[in-house]
């Protein structure tokens, strides 16, 4: 089977993927899916710690509870993103700080 060090460094470029894509995005879907790659390399990371670890379940539940923090930050995220379409026409996260105005 694979080592610690193995999903470890899966996650890592997980995460990396994640932020850039984060940083660099203008498209308010392309910075949800970055969002999306951090929480999931944040579950591999949960899952191999509670596995590695002695098999516990510890890892497992927070893996969990990231998965329910982000279908309801995705519900959100989308709805506010509709929502900034319907008013400007555009997904543009740059062009929606003009509605503050």
């Amino acid at each position: 089977m694979y080592e610690l060090n193995t999903y470890l460094f899966v996650a890592a470029i997980l995460f990396s993927l994640g932020v850039f894509g984060v940083m660099t995005r203008r498209n308010g879907i392309a910075i949800l899916m970055g969002v999306e790659l951090i929480l999931n390399a944040a579950n591999i990371n949960f899952v191999a710690f509670s596995r590695f670890g002695g098999m516990n379940l510890d890892g497992h539940i927070f893996a969990l509870l990231v998965i329910v923090l982000a279908a309801a930050e995705a519900a959100v995220a989308l709805a506010i993103i509709i929502n900034i379409y319907n008013n400007m026409n555009t997904i543009n996260i740059d062009e929606a700080s003009s509605m503050k105005e």
